[in-house]
């Protein structure tokens, strides 16, 4: 492994580059000493599946929250990423509340035509 600072070349298992003694992990790996970065579930699948079955509008920014979440992931924006999440999650429920009063209210609608039809 070549360091990206002065371009020494060094083992492979080393944390310092022996000659400047700049750190050779990469970024997505965790420093030594501190814990690795969170899970942070996209919610991409639910925010789909709502978006499909559910309501178009509210699942659309539930898709656009969920997409973001992996962007700042990806950025190391740990904090970014969990407000992003948690909107994602939000918009997920408010979507299949509203698809599911509608579906709701359109069975119940069709049951009292029906009834309304056998008088």
């Amino acid at each position: 492994m070549f360091c990206t600072k002065c371009g020494t070349p060094n083992a492979d298992n080393v944390f310092q580059c022996a000659n400047c003694g700049q750190s050779l992990q990469s970024p997505t790996e965790p420093q030594q000493g501190q814990a690795p970065a969170p899970e942070i579930p996209t919610r991409l699948a639910p925010a789909i599946l709502v978006t499909l079955f559910c309501c178009q509008p509210f699942g659309i920014v539930a898709i656009v929250y969920a997409v973001l979440t992996s962007s700042k992931v990806a950025a190391g924006d740990i904090h970014g990423a969990m407000e992003c999440s948690d909107k994602a999650k939000f918009w997920c429920r408010l979507a299949f509340g509203l698809g599911l009063a509608v579906w709701l209210i359109y069975g119940a609608i069709m049951v009292l035509a029906g009834l309304a039809g056998n008088l």
